[in-house]
């Protein structure tokens, strides 16, 4: 059974043609909840045993590939402009940065997204559980 997906605040949520265009039918077997706050949410999900992980540089993230995330993941993604609000960062227990190079060190949020998803799965199936 497939882990739920979470979203808030200004995030889409299912049913939306344009959501059901780009995830090709995934949105029908994949779960998700809506909540417009994400606190009470965090809250929830750290007490299910679940790490919080904001994607955010700030001078205590750990780069992502020296980051060795403690399974359940919940993995926080901010506004691209605004970044995560400072009441939510608190409710995290990591802040992990993707490492760049040049002046630039932002991705878009869907890079970002990619990227932090794509490491996560590696690390998981190096622990031997996914195939």
């Amino acid at each position: 059974m497939p882990r739920p997906s979470r979203s808030c605040t200004c995030a889409a949520s299912p049913p939306k043609p344009a959501i059901a265009k780009t995830a090709l039918g995934a949105e029908e077997s994949v779960e998700w909840e809506y909540a417009w706050e994400p606190a009470p949410l965090l809250r929830s999900i750290r007490e299910r045993g679940y790490e919080i992980a904001a994607v955010e540089t700030s001078v205590h993230a750990v780069d992502l590939f020296d980051w060795a995330p403690r399974f359940p993941v919940c993995v926080v993604f901010g506004h691209e402009v605004e970044g995560i609000r400072p009441e939510v960062s608190e409710l995290c227990d990591t802040h992990i940065r993707i490492p760049m190079l040049g002046t630039k060190h932002s991705l878009n949020v869907a890079t970002a997204g990619g990227v932090v998803i794509y490491e996560l799965l590696r690390k998981y199936r190096g622990l031997g559980t996914l195939r």
